[in-house]
Order: structure tokens, then sequence, then C-alpha cells
């Protein structure tokens, strides 16, 4: 229901005016998301780590299969890969093709089989299954963006290189007001600027259950959001 303020002018009743937000307060906000997602399972990577799928190849691999790909078909997929070959030296056993059955129910299952065979390939010659903890690195490997190598770091090296960010962390920040980004890039590139590195880790572990069940899409739950106080709601047209 839109009612009218003091002036005569339409405000929504879940809208409340930027100027009046709180500053950001890191520690509190992160407090808040901590509470707020506990009871739904964690991003797909930190779900995997939890299942013991805990090194650096596995969650690169795993965070290939998850490009454009919903996290409820990234889990299965990656599990039921791994139940055949979870080493490097055992994945390049396997042929691409075999890779992509295995694969085949994620998106653009074709390409993601070729490029996870080629690194389990270079990472057997080259590292004898012991796969660095080194940036440059991941980004060598064809198929390995600035994402995947920033995710798989933090997850399984505990190296805050970079905030990787996936269209949750990116629509979140951008309608808290924290950044003000057309692409996930430039985003990364802002929240580096403004979010103490201590959160750049697990900034992506929260905001996926946080933009997938409370900050969604279509009709964000702003009247129960616990973040409300410090979100300036760019962008919001229609919460709940």
């Amino acid at each position: 229901m839109l009612r009218a303020n003091d002036h005569g002018s339409v405000t929504h009743p879940r809208r409340r005016d930027a100027t009046r937000k709180l500053p950001y307060d890191f520690p509190e906000m992160f407090r808040r998301l901590r509470r707020a997602t506990k009871s739904y399972t964690p991003a797909a990577m930190f779900q995997l780590k939890e299942e013991g799928y805990d090194s650096l190849f596995e969650i690169l691999v795993a965070c290939i299969i998850s490009i454009r790909t919903f996290e409820e078909v990234t889990l299965p997929v990656s599990r039921n890969l791994f139940a055949h070959a979870r080493k490097p030296s055992e994945m390049a056993k396997l042929s691409a093709h075999e890779i992509d059955e295995l694969i085949h129910k994620c998106t653009f299952h074709g390409p993601k089989s070729r490029t996870i065979h080629s690194i389990a390939q270079r990472v057997a010659n080259e590292f004898g299954d012991a796969l660095p903890c080194d940036f440059d690195l991941l980004k060598s490997f064809p198929g390995v963006g600035p994402k995947c190598a920033n995710l798989a770091l933090g997850v399984t090296c505990d190296e805050p290189h970079g905030v990787a960010v996936d269209i949750h962390v990116h629509r979140v920040t951008n309608r808290w007001g924290l950044v003000k980004a057309n692409d996930p890039e430039k985003a990364r590139v802002q929240l580096e600027e403004e979010l103490p590195k201590r959160y750049w880790i697990e900034i992506n572990k929260l905001l996926v259950p946080f933009g997938k069940f409370i900050c969604t899409a279509r009709k964000p739950k702003c009247s129960t959001c616990p973040l409300l106080p410090y979100c300036r709601q760019v962008g919001v047209k229609d919460p709940e």
C-alpha cells in the first residue's frame, strides 16, 4: 500500500529515506549476515569444502562447473564427477568425453569438460597432484577468470587475494549502495577498495544464500531484512 508523507509525496512503507540510513558498519553487518543465513546451505564451494572436497584442484574444478549454472545443479554434478576422480592425475586419465558425460547436466558442459581435462593434465604433469596456491598460475589456465581464481584460493588456501563476485554479490552490494558497478569486474575492484580484507572471502559465502533467499532479484524481503538500516535500496522498486 502506498501512502503520502508530510509533504504530500508518495512513498512506499517498506522503503526508507537513503539519507537516514546508518553508516556502513562492517563488523555489525557481517554479524547480521551470519545470523540471517545460518539456516541456509552456504555457497556451493564452501558447502563442498564442508563435505571434504577441500583440495584447491577440486574447488577450482567445481567453480568451473558452476559458471552460468545454478547451485542446485553445481553441487550434485561436482559430487558425481568427484565420485569418479578427485586428484588431477585421476582426472587426467579420463577422456574429455568421459568428463562431459559426468557433468552433462551443467551449462556449457562440452567446453567445460575440455577445460577440466586440460587443467588436470597440466597439473598432474607439472605439479604431481599438488596444485600450488598461486593466483597467477590459476589465471594462466584457459577458462579460469578472476572469480574462480579468487574463490578457489579463498575457500581452500584461506588467501584473501581478491573478492569473488557472482550475480548475488554484484546485485546485493549495488543495492546496498556500497558499489556502483554495472558488471562484476568493476564491482570487484570497488569492493576491494571499500571492504576490509578480512571479509573478502566470507562475503561470497554469505551473500550467495542471502541473495537467493532474502535479498532476492524480485521482491526482496526488505521489511524483514536485518541489513535494512544499512541498505540504500538502490534500484529497489517492489520490496516485500
